[in-house]
């Protein structure tokens, strides 16, 4: 049992980071604050953030010959299509069941979040290989760093 203890802790401080990371971001997405809308425009810092937990890239992709970027999803063979409703009126909410489970989803992402960090600080009180640990947080750290800016 301790050699899966110890491959837990080892695993965790691995994925730490990461975690962290897509919780928070997921987090901002659940709300749509990674993009703007109405008078509202994100930090650049945040659609940077968005860019990478949707698109593993930091910078958006050049637009394509002809066409505009983050157009892609919007056309079929040429032709644009306008979502039912975009030009007329005020935005309607959505259903209570959505803003529920976007609020639950929150709710889930700050416990990964206080569970991650709790197991770090248990992992880096209560281990007796700290370095290991520290060294595999640091890697967990540095390689998703490291790859999106190459």
């Amino acid at each position: 049992m301790l050699t899966v203890r110890q491959w837990h802790t080892y695993i965790g401080a691995f994925i730490a980071p990461s975690v962290l990371f897509f919780a928070f971001t997921g987090s901002l997405q659940l709300f749509s604050l990674h993009e703007a809308h109405g008078s509202y425009t994100p930090p650049p810092i945040v659609e940077a953030l968005s860019r990478v937990h949707k698109d593993q890239v930091l910078r958006e992709k050049p637009a394509a010959k002809g066409g505009d970027a983050g157009d892609e999803h919007d056309h079929d063979g040429g032709h644009h299509h306008h979502h039912a409703g975009a030009a007329e009126g005020p935005p309607t909410s959505p259903p209570w069941s959505v803003t529920a489970l976007k609020w639950l989803f929150l709710a889930v992402a700050i416990g990964l979040i206080t569970s991650t960090l709790l197991g770090l600080w248990m992992a880096l009180t209560l281990s007796r290989r700290k370095a290991v640990v520290l060294a595999l947080f640091a890697a967990g750290v540095v390689l998703p760093v490291l790859l999106v800016v190459l």
